[in-house]
């Protein structure tokens, strides 16, 4: 089954066309300044990928409660997706623009969303539940969703694969580390602890985005006249490393910061102070630790920030860095081990809808 796999993101549409998980063809197109027209976008991405889908998968960050499954894409699915938007403002409103596109594109195939937050519907109470008044909690739904999932179900399996064991038996810290970052302590296959919550701003200082920060400082940004608006692109488009060294780049970072630059080493400090502690208490949640896997576009590329996190990880037994990767790799045997796993969000996706479409023959 050929499954066609779009991805939408803050400022890229990613696309991948894969048989039966295997890639067949992949392309990136950059959205437009401004306001991005999906059907444009999504017709200039189905331009470079060769015809003969089956199907078409979506990557959607955000599904609330309603959506801890891969479900087929409809109207009711569109306004629900929609409704998210202020959780998820990168992304959702975003995804769904896309999926209305490839809709109108694609009218004879069938089309499935497939949930970063699914993956983590296993967390038990004592992670998903704020110590809020419970009139927030039961008025606003107000609780962990925690987001990257189907990142960190492909890291799952891999790390399995590396390390020889089955999923089952492993217990787990994913740092997925790009743009966005986050980090999941995953105990038998299943999310027991992640440090990004109701929307994707929670956890370590990220590319643009804040991360946690004393919810007395918004507080008082509020009080002095801030609007909300500016609060919340602040929070999300001018924070993080950005803030601190002046690009969100991690590469030129990295470059900086070996070379002495102040504002460079210091941004390099606190990410890694900040993921360092973050993987801390995702080891927390969990009876051992068996391995730490490194994901995502810093994770995955960047033995200096890699090495500025595991420097301060001593105490749970990791050495002080670890050697560069080209691919997937266990950089040490540990116990406990350290990975480097390729993101394939899209082969998980493809195979959810595969899962979705035809559940007899995943079944025999």
């Amino acid at each position: 089954m050929r499954v066609l796999v779009l991805n939408p993101g803050s400022s890229t549409l990613k696309a991948a066309l894969l048989d039966d998980a295997r890639a067949v063809a992949d392309a990136l197109v950059e959205w437009p300044a401004g306001e991005a027209d999906a059907s444009g976008v999504v017709e200039a991405m189905l331009e470079r990928l060769p015809p003969g889908a089956d199907a078409v998968g979506y990557r959607v960050v955000h599904g609330g409660t309603d959506f801890r499954a891969p479900t087929r894409v409809d109207d009711v699915l569109l306004e629900r997706v929609e409704a998210l938007d202020e959780l998820a403002p990168l992304h959702n409103r975003r995804a769904a623009a896309v999926m209305r596109a490839g809709l109108a594109a694609l009218p004879d195939l069938p089309h499935v969303a497939c949930f970063d937050t699914a993956f983590h519907a296993t967390l038990p109470e004592e992670a998903w539940r704020y110590a809020l008044p419970v009139a927030w909690v039961e008025r606003w739904g107000i609780r962990r969703f925690g987001f990257h999932g189907l990142s960190v179900a492909w890291s799952v399996r891999r790390a399995a694969e590396l390390l020889s064991r089955p999923a089952s038996a492993l217990r787990l810290v994913v740092a997925h580390l790009g743009s966005g970052c986050s980090v999941t302590a995953v105990d038998g296959g299943r999310s027991a602890w992640t440090s990004m919550g109701y929307t994707p701003f929670e956890g370590p200082m990220m590319g643009t985005r804040s991360g946690s920060v004393d919810p007395g400082i918004l507080i008082r940004l509020m009080h002095v006249g801030v609007s909300g608006d500016d609060i919340a692109d602040g929070l999300a488009h001018r924070s993080g490393l950005l803030a601190i060294a002046g690009t969100s780049d991690a590469r030129e970072i990295a470059l900086r910061a070996e070379s002495g630059d102040a504002a460079a080493r210091l941004a390099l400090a606190m990410f890694g102070r900040q993921v360092a502690a973050s993987i801390a208490t995702a080891a927390t949640a969990l009876p051992g630790l068996d391995a730490l896997v490194f994901t995502g576009g810093i994770g995955e590329h960047s033995a200096v920030f890699r090495g500025a996190i595991l420097a301060r990880l001593g105490t749970l037994g990791f050495p002080a860095s670890a050697a560069a990767s080209d691919g997937d790799a266990v950089l040490t045997s540990g116990p406990p081990a350290v990975l480097v796993v390729e993101a394939r969000e899209d082969v998980v996706i493809a195979r959810e809808v595969h899962v979705l479409l035809h559940p007899m023959a995943e079944s025999s």
